[in-house]
């Protein structure tokens, strides 16, 4: 990792965890673009020591959810962006189906967080300004599902 941390001032576990939804970002990148199956996918992650450092149980569990939900988040997501999900670029749809998974079925997970991590995700991986796009979508997500189903308890 590039960044200079300062001890005592990051949070071990959200490095980890973020570290683990950028390479899950990666892996269903790949799922889309190949139409492997993740666990060959998650196989090379692990051998090539790309989850170093990073939560490989929530890496795991993203792309083996991710996909398994793929349908009912992309129904979820059909009514917030103005073109089939198929047309929008892989890369931008990993990360929406991440943030969008974490939001709707993550209830330990605080909107706010999925969000921001998705457009950090957008930053780093999309095009120039996919990250407004991103965050424009998993909003409304937010927004929408927080008005019909709290997270709180």
């Amino acid at each position: 990792m590039n960044t200079c941390l300062v001890p005592g001032q990051i949070d071990v576990a959200s490095v980890s965890r973020h570290l683990a939804r950028r390479c899950a970002a990666q892996a269903l990148y790949q799922w889309m673009i190949t139409g492997q199956p993740t666990a060959e996918i998650e196989s090379g992650f692990i051998s090539d020591d790309a989850l170093t450092d990073s939560d490989i149980g929530y890496f795991r569990h993203l792309i083996g959810a991710v996909p398994e939900r793929r349908d009912a988040l992309e129904q979820q997501l059909h009514a917030l962006i103005e073109r089939p999900l198929s047309q929008l670029d892989p890369v931008e749809r990993a990360i929406i189906l991440i943030g969008a998974y974490e939001i709707l079925f993550r209830h330990d997970i605080p909107d706010s967080v999925a969000i921001n991590e998705a457009v950090e995700m957008a930053h780093l991986f999309g095009a120039k300004d996919s990250y407004k796009f991103v965050n424009g979508v998993l909003d409304r997500l937010a927004g929408e599902r927080g008005v019909t189903d709290s997270k709180a308890p």
